[in-house]
């Protein structure tokens, strides 16, 4: 028969195993809860520049689901990359003829060996690679990107009270207008 120190070492030892392991899997939960507070710049490396080939999709995967759920639309500037993670823009560059399109990561892949991103086709129409079928790109990510707007005027919304006491309302009661 066991003696009571015994039994209470082995009771300790087995309710530090069991709680250590709770404690690892909490500590686990909370770094994968609280990863989306960790900047894309500390996850991405923003000077990671990949240089090989690109293939796209064909029109005939229009409405087939990627790996995040959307549908693939043809027209659409997507791609399908192996490690950047989903919603990443990528600047994809065609070094033959210098033409530049940014993508949005949705599907994972490619899956053939030497091939280090798939483009939607509208993506590798604006780069021109329709007619080679593959062709060598540069893909880098976009850490900070802004889409450009171009600011034409500035807008002023007067209020109606304004106008109307500026006696400048276009506005006639019915009463008083010249079509009645």
């Amino acid at each position: 028969m066991r003696s009571e120190n015994e039994r209470i070492k082995n009771g300790a030892a087995a309710y530090l195993r069991q709680h250590t392991k709770v404690v690892r899997l909490f500590a686990v939960a909370v770094l994968l809860h609280l990863s989306f507070l960790i900047p894309h710049s500390f996850c991405l490396n923003a000077q990671h520049v990949q240089t090989g080939k690109a293939s796209y999709y064909t029109k005939k995967w229009t409405g087939r689901k990627t790996s995040n759920g959307d549908r693939l639309h043809h027209d659409s500037l997507t791609c399908a990359h192996r490690t950047y993670p989903f919603g990443t823009l990528l600047q994809v560059t065609n070094p033959a003829n210098g033409r530049v399109v940014v993508v949005k990561v949705n599907d994972r892949g490619p899956y053939v060996r030497g091939r280090i991103i798939d483009l939607s086709w509208g993506a590798a129409r604006d780069l021109g690679i329709l007619s080679q079928g593959i062709a060598t790109v540069t893909v880098e990510p976009l850490v900070h990107f802004q889409i450009p707007m171009k600011k034409d005027y500035d807008l002023v919304i007067p209020m109606i009270s304004d106008i109307v006491e500026n006696e400048a309302f276009p506005w006639k009661p019915i009463s008083e207008h010249s079509l009645r």
